[in-house]
This record gives structure tokens, sequence and C-alpha cells, in this order.
């Protein structure tokens, strides 16, 4: 299959969103996070606010096949956050993105409600993760800041990669797709001497999968709710020479 990556716009939005709820239906994070009464119709909204502040203000790409039947057809997304040096100043367009995307989720709360979602176990994975990114930028928050995780591993100034999602959809899996998406930007990263970051809630089989592309266990992250819990994976990757 020849499959080609390309910077995603305005008319891949849905066939992202598609791909994205098809392939974590049976994540283990998504559904820890919603545990019941899950919105569809929400959750596309909410996807669709996210994939347009991407288009401005992150590196999200879709994967087609150009040569098929349907050469419009979504086959997988990467959403990837830009690197950002964590002694430098915020910039005003990162500020006002942050803020446009912040008024949007806003927005979509107030006439859709909360769609399912468990906000308490939503603020139990930011607290103990060691990232908390103002309303999703690559951007450490000063709360978060305080955790002993964080200054374990994001010590690099040149800031990192994060690869915030790469989902394939379920009958194009296992072509290779997943590895383009993740080379696309790892590519860049090598070249930059920068290193990438991802997080895993499924230790089979990604791990495996991500430790192939050079991915290296750093911490594991047990995010509990009342002894409910699920365990982040977070994952380095230390850029290689060319």
């Amino acid at each position: 299959m020849p499959v080609e990556i390309s910077r995603m716009v305005e008319g891949d939005i849905d066939g992202a969103v598609d791909c994205i709820q098809k392939a974590f239906a049976e994540d283990p994070y998504f559904a820890w996070v919603f545990p019941e009464n899950f919105s569809p119709v929400r959750n596309r909204v909410s996807l669709g606010i996210r994939c347009r502040w991407g288009l401005e203000h992150a590196l999200f790409y879709v994967a087609k096949d150009p040569s098929s039947s349907t050469p419009a057809l979504v086959l997988g997304v990467a959403c990837w956050l830009s690197p950002t040096s964590l002694s430098a100043p915020q910039s005003w367009k990162s500020w006002l993105g942050d803020w446009s995307l912040w008024f949007n989720q806003l927005w979509m709360n107030s006439v859709y409600g909360s769609g399912g979602l468990n906000r308490r176990r939503y603020y139990i994975w930011f607290v103990s993760g060691m990232y908390q990114y103002c309303a999703g930028s690559n951007r450490i928050s000063r709360k978060a800041a305080q955790s002993d995780a964080q200054h374990q591993l994001w010590t690099d100034d040149q800031g990192y990669y994060f690869c915030n999602i790469v989902t394939v959809l379920p009958e194009a899996q296992g072509m290779g797709i997943g590895k383009e998406l993740f080379g696309v930007v790892m590519r860049q990263a090598d070249a930059e001497g920068r290193k990438c970051y991802l997080e895993s809630s499924r230790a089979e089989p990604n791990m495996a999968i991500y430790q192939k592309m050079g991915f290296e266990l750093a911490k594991e992250m047990k995010c509990d709710d009342q002894g409910e819990a699920i365990t982040l994976y977070c994952m380095m990757r230390d850029p290689r020479p060319n």
C-alpha cells in the first residue's frame, strides 16, 4: 500500500476524528476516563476543536492511500506537539492559541455537558502525570512542574517532541502506517538532535512496538481512583545520528 503522509488540513478533520474514535474505542485510558454515559457526539466536537487548534499550533498528520478507490479516506492520524524550550517565554501566538482552545472547550461543555467524562479521573491523570499542558499546548504548567517525575524526565531545555496520538484504522493496521506516522516527526527530531516522548496506557503490544522505534520505558505512572486504576507508561526516545 503506497501510503502518503501529509499535514492535516481542514478537509481531513472529519476523517481524522472517525479514525481516532474507532481506534480508541477499546483503549484502557479512554474506558477509564469515560466509564459510563459516553457521548460520541460530544467527543466528536471535542476532537474537532483540538484538531483545528492543531492545524495552527502543532504537528498533526494524516495518512492516506492516493492509489485506492477512496483516496480521501484517512487511514491514520498522528498528533504531535512541537518542542518548546523550558526556559523560553511563551509566544503571543501560542498564548492566544491556548486561550482560543480553552474558550472553545468551555463553549462545548456548556452546550454538550461532560459527555460521560469523569472529571475526577481526568484531573487525577494530569496530577499523577508529570506534564500538564496549558490547554493542550506543549508547555509545562507551574503546578505540574512541582512533580518529582517531571524533574526526573524532562530535563533538556531544548524541549521534546511529544507524541500525543498516533492511531490507525483497525482495518488498516499491520501495514506499516503507524511506523510512517512516527517516522515523519522522528526524522525531524533526529535532524535537530531532540528527544521524543510519549505515554501509552497499553503495555501489550504497544511498548514492544515503540521500543523497536527507539523508545525506552522511562517511568510508570499509576492513576488510581479509589481502587480503579490504570497505568500510563512514559517512554523516551533519544535522537539518532543521521
